[in-house]
């Protein structure tokens, strides 16, 4: 198996896309580095506006790299993010990004 290795504040991400679960239109990309069955990790980037977050089936751990919002569960639970947070959504939590400034983050999800 060989090491992996990606600068996620300079790494080339596909054009973008439509995010399925905006509510404002906002784009999307992202590139996997790496995954398994159930472990999926590598860098995302958003543009401003507000989608809904669903983590039903799977944790997510993320840094955010760059970029502003706020993520609010349902439960009414907020956090002000920006660079260097460093964000758990256990597997169960759902809620809306609310993306002031496009984010781009690494990610590890868990479970899915």
């Amino acid at each position: 198996m060989n090491l992996l290795h990606v600068d996620a504040t300079t790494a080339e991400l596909p054009e973008p896309q439509p995010k399925p679960t905006s509510l404002s239109g906002q784009l999307e990309s992202a590139i996997s580095v790496w995954a398994d069955a159930v472990t999926d990790t590598g860098v995302w980037e958003c543009g401003p506006g507000e989608f809904t977050a669903d983590r039903s089936t799977a944790t997510e751990v993320c840094h955010i790299i760059s970029g502003s919002g706020t993520v609010v569960g349902e439960d009414g639970t907020s956090a002000d993010i920006g660079p260097g947070t460093l964000l758990v959504l256990p597997r169960g939590w759902r809620g809306k990004w609310f993306v002031t400034e496009a984010i781009r983050k690494t990610y590890v999800i868990v479970g899915a």
